[in-house]
């Protein structure tokens, strides 16, 4: 089956390619699709010259969901509306797959999901049910990063988890703080962030702090550190400032530089850094479970999106990535008609 590739071939630049799909698993035809940071670094040329250079020409585009074609096994069945999972093993060294130099990722080591079919086996797609909001469901790959941070922190949590601090008012974290409300109900969820038309968003929240108007004497006893880039080093800084001994600090957000911490705390309160990047397929069930059981979480998840994209041509790919650029805030919806 002919299949037509919509590659990134050099910052800013797309071009059509044309390959043969082969029919030996499920045919996914891609329906909506969310733009990442990850999917704009690439497409800005933001990347350093030699990754841009290694990796590139290259699909970009790893959070979507489609419906399927046809499927040799008859385990789908035509129709059916399924997430897409991204992170791709190729062998089993005994880590956590997401987490194995043995898997690949979809628009990081290779073709993302912008093309017109493609070609997954069984273990990477999981059903959705009818009555999903599709337009959410595009970013479930985005709520599983923090599904499987949480469900990490909750294997190695102290006794001591009445206050939880989330860093961060961007997607990662709203979507952070949104879910440890669901998953650890007993704990009080305090949101950090510098943007107030950011965290006035964060309703579901107990408090809202500016990060320069924290209360002297407020203390937490985990954190979710959701910032990324440079600006992690002076929310690691303030973490370990304000949390309790035996603290958890759960780290997400990705730098293209090193970030200094200051290990003296570290040491003396005893605490424990855990990284957390990408995730697999328990977590996209995990997700599709909570999301199901409580379909209230749409409404504040559609709240995320702030562009909705048809998409029948490179130009409009080009144009949907130059909206999502000058956002602030929010998740740039493509709906996939190409």
């Amino acid at each position: 089956m002919i299949n037509i590739i919509y590659r990134l071939k050099s910052p800013k630049f797309f071009e059509e390619a044309i390959e043969e799909v082969e029919l030996d698993g499920v045919i996914v035809r891609p329906t909506y699709l969310s733009i990442c940071q990850a999917d704009q670094r690439y497409y800005q040329g933001s990347r350093p010259s030699d990754i841009l250079t290694e990796k590139l020409p290259m699909a970009l585009i790893h959070e979507a969901v489609g419906e399927v074609i046809s499927d040799n096994e008859n385990v789908f069945s035509p129709g059916d509306k399924v997430v897409m999972i991204p992170n791709t093993p190729l062998g089993d060294d005994g880590y956590r797959a997401n987490y194995s130099k043995l898997s690949k990722f979809r628009g990081s080591g290779f073709d993302g999901f912008t093309c017109d079919l493609v070609s997954l086996n069984h273990d990477r797609l999981v059903s959705l049910p009818d009555d999903f909001d599709l337009k959410v469901s595009a970013f479930i790959e985005l709520m599983t990063v923090a599904y499987q941070g949480i469900m990490k922190f909750k294997e190695f949590k102290t006794p001591f988890s009445n206050v939880l601090g989330v860093w961060g008012d961007g997607n990662l974290g709203y979507i952070t703080a949104l879910f440890l409300k669901q998953m650890c109900p007993e704990s009080k969820v305090i949101v950090f962030g510098k943007h107030v038309e950011n965290l006035n968003l964060f309703s579901f929240a107990d408090d809202i702090y500016l990060i320069h108007d924290v209360p002297k004497d407020l203390k937490i006893d985990h954190a979710f550190e959701c910032v990324g880039s440079a600006a992690s080093q002076s929310a690691i800084e303030q973490i370990i400032d304000l949390i309790n001994p035996q603290g958890t600090i759960n780290l997400f957000g990705v730098s293209e530089y090193p970030i200094p911490v200051n290990t003296r705390m570290v040491l003396e309160k005893g605490l424990t850094l855990q990284g957390n990047s990408r995730s697999e397929r328990e977590d996209f069930e995990g997700v599709v479970s909570i999301l199901h059981n409580n379909p209230q979480l749409f409404s504040y998840l559609s709240k995320l999106i702030t562009n909705v994209c048809e998409i029948r041509s490179i130009d409009d790919l080009k144009t949907s990535f130059d909206k999502d650029y000058i956002s602030d805030f929010g998740k740039t919806i493509l709906k996939w008609e190409i």
